[in-house]
């Protein structure tokens, strides 16, 4: 799993507000949010990727300006956290991390399929407690020394050990016994128990010479000394905090190099400017914050030399009840309306959200009906309820279930609680998404036709309330990965705070001992097919529990200059999104227009990985719990 996102987002990135809470620092007491990873649950035993087709991108005004180099430059709606792997959590950060160093294994932009990075093969012992990867020699870092398996135990190793470098991938190695590299090309790491993010270990591997010098993790954020030295298809040359960030091709990357001289993140905080700034050629590619909206797109879509990619998406868009905030101690958070720890209450609410006029009015189309947790994108994890358990639009029905909970009309039309006093839910909004805002205007209409009454609260920064369990409903969203473990984790009793002073990693301080029972079961469970039913009970489960409603899955709306970017990879290949992938595959295959290497179909150029010796071993997941500061949505990768 890349990091999981909350609108944004894996660990690729619920999206509460514009920054994270802070909190102690790691390693006072307080635990550090869950970043629970999972793998897709198969690897192959032995696998070797080839050499796929470079690339380059390159603006034309920027260009010039630029003094004759090719310059991608990609508008991001976010700012950077941290430049150092270990305390990273943002969506652009982790991403950035993604392009400069080498993980063990990547993703296949084909099919999301477990390939070849830093390792060339891996293989597990029997009783999937020991496993042994092959550190391929033809990496280097670049400052010219050889990229060995040292640097990876090293890596791994100060995770275990010091709780600063632990801060934003810790849950990775909660579970290592030992990591050892007996030689240069071979790691071996041993287990308490078995584990199933093996194969996908989302850590950047980072070399010990440079990372060894370093005093304090907590509070290094290696944006000090540029270039920074790595080993992935960039180098990172310079960065100034809300602002930009500036990288070159990385000459020796195994892989083969970006052909484009220059790769720029420019930070535009008003998505209006950046599409702007995508007409007037000064930027080459807009991905919006978390996608452009159905106006934006609309304006692009004919327009010279610009090429809208609209394709399934990896989010799902909710609403959220606050289901009584609470923390893992019994302490009650909050003060979340009463009414909504019934669930006849939050159902009626559900019953008089019509999906489709979000659809058709909201998203204009731009996105599929929700149901699960699990967009469509993932077919064997998608879900959907049966005709008889679907919480379809029928205000009649709605009206109904308020009526039989207690919560009658009184003479004005206004629903009345137990306290005698109107229904009044406050929805927490994202000021910035103007998405949650065009909803509320319905939720209000629909809602007050049932005699309830709602406070749309849109603020910039919605992470303190949200935390605290100050709302009564919220919008929220995740990206999901190709493997949903972490969107499913965290709505287990076991990611609520400790305390109520705490920060946890639940999202809706959800806590229910059937759902836990199924999610323990999913995660030990070997075979794909009998663990994806188990998921999808798991869905049907959530859903009926009515804290959450899944009202849509977004697309992936984003837009490029043709003029700039003659191809690019999107992943999946077929139908994918470019901003956020699980790899570097987009930003390193985009080739330059005029350059005349792109791929024949003109919209991707082709990355062939060849798979040896394709044995397959299944593992097992254990439940390991490390705790941080929480991120927000649209910050968490």
């Amino acid at each position: 799993m890349d990091t999981n996102d909350q609108y944004g987002g894996q660990h690729e990135t619920g999206r509460p507000g514009t920054g994270p809470r802070s909190g102690p620092r790691p390693g006072s007491g307080v635990p550090r949010r869950i970043r629970l990873a999972t793998a897709a649950g198969a690897a192959a035993l032995a696998l070797t990727a080839g050499l796929a087709t470079p690339l380059d991108p390159a603006p034309r005004q920027a260009r010039a300006a630029d003094g004759g180099k090719q310059t991608l430059t990609v508008a991001v709606a976010q700012s950077v956290d941290s430049l150092s792997p270990f305390l990273a959590v943002r969506l652009l950060s982790t991403s950035i991390h993604r392009l400069t160093y080498e993980y063990l294994t990547n993703y296949d932009p084909e099919d999301n399929r477990v390939v070849p990075g830093l390792a060339t093969e891996w293989k597990s012992s029997p009783d999937k407690l020991t496993w042994t990867y092959t550190i391929r020699s033809d990496s280097k870092w670049s400052d010219g020394q050889q990229a060995t398996a040292e640097d990876a135990a090293w890596t791994f190793n100060t995770m275990m050990t010091d709780e600063g470098a632990a801060t934003a991938n810790g849950s990775f190695v909660a579970n290592f016994e030992e990591v050892t590299a007996p030689s240069p090309t071979e790691l071996v790491i041993r287990l308490k128990k078995p584990q199933a993010t093996m194969t996908a270990l989302d850590v950047p591997i980072v070399p010990r010479h440079v990372w060894e010098k370093v005093d304090d993790f907590s509070k290094f954020n290696n944006d000090k000394d540029f270039p920074i030295v790595g080993n992935g298809p960039f180098v990172l040359t310079d960065h100034k905090p809300d602002s930009y960030v500036r990288l070159v091709p990385n000459k020796d990357f195994w892989r083969g190099a970006p052909k484009f001289d220059e790769l720029l993140f420019r930070y535009y905080k008003d998505q209006d400017a950046a599409v702007s700034a995508l007409r007037k050629g000064e930027v080459s590619f807009v991905a919006g914050s978390p996608s452009l909206t159905p106006a934006q797109a609309a304006s692009l879509q004919n327009e010279k030399n610009i090429k809208v990619n609209d394709a399934p998406g990896r989010r799902f868009y909710a609403l959220a009840t606050n289901p009584g905030a609470k923390a893992k101690n019994g302490e009650k958070m909050g003060d979340g309306h009463p009414s909504l720890l019934d669930q006849r209450v939050r159902n009626a609410l559900f019953r008089a959200v019509d999906r489709k006029t979000i659809i058709d009015k909201v998203f204009q189309g731009h996105a599929e009906p929700g149901a699960g947790y699990i967009p469509p994108r993932y077919g064997q994890y998608f879900w959907e309820p049966s005709a008889d358990q679907e919480l379809a639009y029928d205000p009649a029905e709605a009206a109904r279930l308020l009526d039989q909970a207690g919560y009658e009309k009184n003479g004005d039309g206004k629903r009345v609680g137990k306290d005698g006093k109107p229904l009044n839910y406050r929805v927490l909004c994202h000021a910035t998404d103007p998405n949650d805002k065009a909803i509320g205007k319905y939720l209000e209409e629909w809602w007050g036709e049932l005699g309830i009454g709602i406070t749309l609260s849109c603020l910039d920064n919605v992470t303190d309330p949200w935390l605290a369990g100050e709302y009564d409903l919220a919008f929220d969203g995740w990206s999901v990965n190709p493997d949903p473990d972490f969107v499913l984790s965290i709505h287990t009793c076991g990611a609520l705070p400790a305390t109520p002073k705490d920060t946890g990693a639940t999202d809706n301080f959800i806590c229910d001992k059937k759902y836990d029972e199924l999610y323990a079961r999913q995660l030990a469970e070997y075979d794909p097919a009998e663990r994806a039913n188990i998921v999808r009970q798991m869905e049907s489960r959530l859903y009926d529990l009515g804290y959450m409603n899944v009202m849509a899955y977004p697309n992936a709306v984003e837009a490029y200059r043709t003029d700039q970017i003659e191809s690019i990879t999107t992943m999946p290949k077929k139908a994918g999104n470019l901003y956020g992938q699980d790899g570097y595959w987009s930003w390193w295959s985009a080739v330059p227009a005029g350059s005349g290497e792109a791929s024949g179909d003109g919209s991707s150029t082709g990355v062939v990985v060849g798979i040896a010796a394709g044995a397959v071993v299944l593992v097992g997941l254990g439940v390991f719990v490390a705790m941080r500061r929480r991120a927000t949505a649209e910050d968490r990768e």
